[in-house]
């Protein structure tokens, strides 16, 4: 056995492999990096016995303990509402239109609501409420299809907007593709246009689309593009356009028109979170007295 050899700088002994004149040592691992490896394992047993750990493909090893994190989260959330219960209980019993009257109330619903919002609404309507032009209705102006006041959002809030229930939301606009000649749908959309164009209001009567739009839409939009809430009929005489405001996007829109759907929130949010969410989305700029 050939005879072991020590370094002289830090007095370990060498394995006995050299490279390029440069000795391998033989130093063994410190007990303190031991000691929590031995205790790092001890602890991962001890983990996965203790908590939730292996999962099949149709449960999962619960742990002793019957943690999980949405148990904790359960528990949580009814401590919050625990806390929250006296407060919620006013919102169900105070009519809606005093809520916003009383400043505590006021932004106890105006916390909730947004919190609601953010939850259920944002991912149509935006973060900010302001919607998508093509897609979705800002909720931050003043043009409201069924109505701005605070019991005409709860409405369609509660409802929805063609969501199929028996007192959702509900119109519809022909598809005048199917009823008009192309040349009379481009001239029906000139004379839309020309309803939020006040440059136009001494000549729009002679454009040739004027009794087109008298005959076809004046019955729910109005003879001056005033629109009609109760049958959810858009103005058509601002500068609002859910669709598009291009001629192009306005003679689609009358040859083949798109109509949104909503669903109704009260068979998917208790009645206090409804309420919260009506007056967090009335003070929002656009909402009327």
């Amino acid at each position: 056995m050939s005879e072991q050899e020590r370094d002289p700088l830090t007095g370990q002994l060498t394995t006995g492999h050299e490279w390029d004149g440069i000795k391998e040592l033989r130093t063994p691992i410190p007990n303190w990096w031991l000691i929590t490896f031995v205790v790092t394992w001890v602890f991962s047993i001890g983990y996965l016995v203790l908590y939730p750990s292996f999962a099949t493909t149709k449960d999962y090893a619960r742990g002793l303990l019957g943690w999980s994190s949405a148990k904790e989260l359960g528990q949580a959330t009814e401590r919050a509402r625990d806390q929250q219960s006296s407060w919620r209980t006013q919102i169900l019993a105070t009519p809606l239109e005093k809520i916003e009257a009383n400043e505590e109330l006021r932004r106890f619903a105006v916390a909730g609501g947004q919190a609601a919002f953010n939850e259920n609404c944002a991912g149509c309507h935006g973060v900010g409420a302001g919607g998508q032009i093509g897609q979705f209705p800002s909720l931050i102006d003043d043009d409201w299809l069924w109505g701005g006041k605070i019991t005409d959002i709860h409405a369609t809030i509660r409802h929805g907007i063609r969501d199929g229930g028996d007192e959702t939301r509900l119109s519809a606009m022909p598809a005048f593709g199917e009823i008009l000649k192309p040349q009379e749908i481009a001239a029906t959309a000139d004379f839309v246009l020309s309803l939020s164009d006040r440059s136009r209001d001494a000549s729009r009567a002679s454009l040739p689309g004027a009794a087109l739009y008298e005959t076809n839409c004046a019955a729910c939009h109005g003879a001056k593009g005033e629109g009609m809430r109760d049958a959810g009929a858009p103005r058509l005489d601002d500068a609002i356009w859910l669709y598009g405001s291009s001629r192009e996007a306005v003679i689609r829109q009358i040859a083949n028109p798109k109509m949104g759907q909503m669903p109704a929130w009260q068979s998917r949010l208790d009645e206090a979170t409804i309420r919260m969410l009506t007056v967090y989305v009335h003070t929002l700029g656009g909402g009327e007295k």
